[in-house]
């Protein structure tokens, strides 16, 4: 039976499978000013907090080099969002929305994804700007930013393209 708790008018929550497909191992923990979701800015861009990313010590040897980039592509598992929603009614907006067609941290898989600037480096800790998840969010990984080939500057999302309108 699908949790009905907590969901808005018009979302629709399903029956999640009982097994999962794939196993993850989280290499650190993301340290951030905010406690809650609510708390947390609406997306990545929307704060200049300092947030520092705390990488587990087995994978000191996996940030050579991190130190070189300004720009990483930070992967994140959202620890506490619901799971089965399809369907959902965004606070911000009035026209429900397929969840893979939402940026909210409710889905399925709940990975989150932030480029951030990176301030420093220092040992297993990374100083960084442009994240929007809560404290003690888990790390799924660390990746350069390429702005030659992670940026598509004419990429539209139509819904929010009318809206702005």
């Amino acid at each position: 039976m699908a949790d009905t708790t907590g969901i808005r008018e018009g979302e629709i929550a399903i029956e999640l499978p009982e097994d999962f497909d794939a196993g993850l191992y989280f290499i650190g923990r993301i340290r951030t000013p905010w406690p809650t979701r609510d708390d947390c800015p609406k997306n990545a861009r929307e704060s200049d907090a300092v947030c520092t990313i705390e990488v587990n010590p087995r994978y000191a040897a996996a940030l050579t080099g991190v130190e070189t980039c300004t720009h990483l592509l930070v992967l994140y598992w959202m620890h506490q969002a619901r799971r089965d929603l399809v369907l959902q009614a965004p606070r911000h907006y009035a026209e429900h929305r397929g969840t893979f067609a939402l940026r909210s941290p409710v889905r399925p898989n709940p990975i989150a994804a932030s480029v951030v600037r990176l301030g420093k480096l220092d040992g297993l800790r990374l100083t960084v700007v442009g994240l929007d998840c809560m404290d003690g969010t888990p790390l799924l990984d660390l990746k350069p930013y390429f702005a030659s080939t992670d940026a598509v500057p004419d990429a539209v999302v139509g819904w929010h393209a009318k809206r702005e309108a």
